[in-house]
């Protein structure tokens, strides 16, 4: 094998480890994200606990694969489609890092929830975007993983679908709040679990972005879905 094969092999065998471990790292989120979602449901204080100590794993993923992203673009100088490969795995664990804090934000209210008791009829709107929103995650990680463009565009459109659930959530929840002023603490961290679950959404949408940039090399952040669906 000549020098040029050998370090092209090396570069392969090097991505091809960042890769497996951002999935790991996505694999490990949305356990974290299903455990935060079902204490909150729950109102499983030691669940809604473990999450929040199980994020210091996250964590550690999040630097040590950005180290060896930052070794990779040193060594090897990567260029073109390499080095956006190699961008767009650091943009997607820092997303996904970004996803833990969020699971552990929906767990710390599960924990507040769990202490005053729970109140069933508020959990009604609140599954459905945890539903849709964990879908969105999956999905994202799995065009990740595949480099699906329409895997990609697909779960983009669902973008809108949780923006319109979390609407119509906090709609009921202030309406809630107005009848009975006894559940506005129950309300109000329902509220911010809601805002933590429509940012997962958001960042979901942004690892497809990355996929997209990744295949095509076009930035579509910042376009509408049919300006995106032209574009490709």
């Amino acid at each position: 094998m000549i020098k040029g094969q050998h370090i092209s092999h090396k570069f392969d065998e090097e991505v091809e480890a960042l890769t497996s471990s951002v999935l790991s790292m996505g694999g490990l989120v949305c356990q974290q994200l299903n455990s935060a979602v079902t204490a909150l449901l729950t109102c499983d204080k030691a669940m809604a606990e473990a999450v929040i100590e199980d994020d210091v794993k996250v964590n550690t993923f999040d630097v040590k694969i950005d180290e060896q992203c930052n070794r990779i673009i040193v060594m090897r100088q990567p260029t073109a489609t390499d080095l956006r490969l190699v961008m767009a795995i650091i943009k997607t664990t820092n997303d996904l890092e970004r996803i833990g804090d969020e699971a552990k934000r929906i767990a710390r209210q599960a924990i507040d929830i769990s202490a005053r008791g729970p109140i069933p009829e508020l959990f009604d709107s609140i599954e459905q975007l945890a539903e849709r929103v964990k879908d969105m995650l999956n999905r994202s990680l799995d065009a990740f993983a595949r480099k699906n463009i329409e895997e990609a565009v697909s779960v983009i459109s669902l973008d809108t679908k949780v923006d319109k659930d979390y609407e119509n959530l906090t709609r009921q929840q202030i309406t809630y709040m107005m009848e009975d002023p006894r559940k506005i603490p129950a309300s109000i961290d329902l509220l911010w679990s809601a805002r933590a679950l429509e940012r997962i959404g958001d960042r979901s949408c942004n690892i497809c972005e990355y996929v997209i940039y990744l295949v095509k090399g076009k930035d579509v952040r910042h376009i509408d879905l049919e300006e995106l669906e032209d574009h490709l």
